[in-house]
């Protein structure tokens, strides 16, 4: 039996909740594009500005990173109290103008700056909107919501990686920035104008606590959930493999097989494109459907969908024949896809509503300060180390030695799930209990 619905207001219908869920995905497809569209532009960026791969590591990694996940809690703060479709629209107009900017850059420095700016803009978006979806979809299609949304990642990597190939290669790099950036301000007046801002809780039951916390007292609530402790930092570590391969996988192509930029945009891209939409798709529905009988599921399912995602990497990053590497790497997109969306709709259930998009945060922050900040800087230090005994081959060892990371995402999963059921419980304690 379906639980009653707060009745401080009445719910948005069906096709609007799936019309503002349409354009939040919009919002997260351009994220994507801005952020991704750089990996597919390492090596002529690297060529002109003459830096090395730990440099270019940097610049992918945590001169983004640092700043997107520093943002993000007070942003996030903001959004628990604030209009949330405000502060999505104005920093995907940061962002974008941000990522224009980037085409104009004449030194390393420059280009970090506007990075930086990136990162700062994109620190705006999935907290508010993650929040956003949680009052406009009840808890038992969440997961399927949430997947929906993150399935703008694959989109927008798809875009960023073919478009960003293919301008480079006849428009050249700088090209690649201007025309990506500029119609994201486009998509903040949709945001702004067509998006309502939603009674808080109106998809949770009766009697749901929508009182407000400070953010010490989240972070401490969240320290305190053993399972949560255990699923961010396998989320971390999923995303540093993951971050590490959507950045490094280009030049690994160029270098190692020879393709050009815009044959590789557009293998990567499909393959990016449809693997991880499918992946996150499917991971969210999988786990709404089988999280009725049992909540563990939340975590077994991205801990399974891990471990069948390792044959297919090795055998992509060890065949010669590109090709039927990069075929055989779709199946694996798909299973690595599949965590996101069960990991973030668990978070959502195991705080208070108006903990929602701090809560995000956190999570966000453990990703992506482990995957987008140390993923692409560790792949670009292994790979200078590693050059002078292997040569261009160096890149695929480093890649190697990055997809370890997942081994440790598995075991942290299954171990989250051993205090899942109870950490749910807690939600409306008043004090947090003492524990990690």
């Amino acid at each position: 039996m379906t639980a009653e619905r707060s009745p401080a207001a009445p719910a948005a219908s069906e096709g609007y909740s799936r019309y503002v869920l349409g354009v939040l995905f919009l919002v997260y497809v351009f994220n994507f594009i801005d952020r991704q569209i750089l990996s597919i532009l390492i090596d002529p960026i690297k060529e002109e500005l003459g830096v090395s791969d730990t440099a270019m590591g940097f610049l992918t990694g945590f001169a983004f990173a640092i700043f997107y996940t520093v943002a993000g809690i007070p942003i996030a703060r903001l959004a628990d109290r604030g209009v949330r479709r405000s502060i999505i629209a104005v920093g995907l107009t940061v962002w974008s103008v941000a990522t224009a900017l980037c085409g104009l850059a004449g030194s390393f420095l420059q280009l970090a700056a506007a990075r930086i700016g990136v990162g700062v803009g994109e620190a705006a978006c999935s907290p508010p909107a993650h929040s956003l979806i949680s009052d406009y979809f009840p808890p038992e299609r969440r997961a399927t919501a949430i997947s929906i949304y993150n399935s703008g990642i694959a989109i927008g990597v798809l875009l960023g990686y073919v478009a960003g190939g293919w301008i480079a290669q006849f428009f050249g790099w700088r090209a690649a920035f201007f025309v990506v950036g500029a119609p994201g301000v486009l998509v903040a007046l949709l945001v702004r104008f067509t998006v309502r801002e939603p009674p808080r809780g109106q998809m949770d039951p009766v009697g749901v606590d929508t009182g407000t916390d400070s953010l010490g007292e989240v972070a401490r609530f969240l320290r305190s959930r053993k399972s949560f402790v255990c699923f961010a930092i396998a989320g971390g570590m999923s995303s540093f493999s993951a971050y590490g391969f959507g950045t490094w996988l280009p030049p690994f192509l160029g270098r190692v097989h020879g393709m050009q930029s815009g044959e590789i945009g557009s293998w990567l891209g499909l393959i990016s494109g449809i693997g991880g939409f499918i992946g996150m798709i499917l991971g969210g529905f999988v786990t709404d459907r089988l999280a009725r009988r049992d909540q563990r599921w939340y975590m077994w399912v991205p801990a399974i969908s891990l471990t069948l995602y390792y044959p297919f990497v090795l055998l992509f990053l060890l065949l010669e024949n590109v090709r039927v590497g990069l075929l055989l790497y779709l199946p694996g997109i798909i299973f690595a896809s599949m965590y996101l969306g069960p990991v973030i709709a668990i978070t959502h259930a195991m705080v208070k509503v108006r903990m929602r998009a701090v809560a995000s945060a956190i999570l966000l922050f453990s990703l992506n300060l482990i995957g987008m900040g140390l993923g692409p800087q560790i792949v670009g230090v292994l790979t200078d180390v590693l050059t002078p005994t292997y040569g261009v081959e160096a890149i695929r060892y480093s890649l190697l030695i990055t997809a370890t990371s997942k081994m440790v995402a598995i075991a942290l999963f299954f171990l989250a799930a051993r205090w899942l059921v109870q950490d749910l419980k807690a939600k409306d304690q008043t004090t947090a209990p003492s524990g990690l």
